[in-house]
């Protein structure tokens, strides 16, 4: 589930969604979920002063509290 949100939210920002990749690590107390966009278009994810990802990751909190784990999200580049 988390993983298409990421998905879901980064396909409406950036320019190239077909470039979206968001891949999933799954460990015993957390869950990393990876995200990867297009050089062009990390920008547009991070947002201005980091506003866009700390809101990806609040929504990744609470919904990680259902499953009881924790959710960190990295933007890679």
């Amino acid at each position: 589930m988390e993983r298409e949100l990421v998905s879901y939210v980064a396909k409406a920002l950036v320019d190239e969604p077909n470039q979206v990749e968001v891949s999933v690590i799954e460990g015993e107390k957390s869950t990393i979920i990876e995200l990867k966009v297009s050089p062009d278009d990390v920008g547009k994810v991070i947002g201005k002063h980091g506003r866009i990802a700390k809101a990806m990751r609040t929504i990744l909190s609470a919904a990680g509290t259902r499953s009881g784990k924790r959710m960190v999200l990295e933007i890679l580049d």
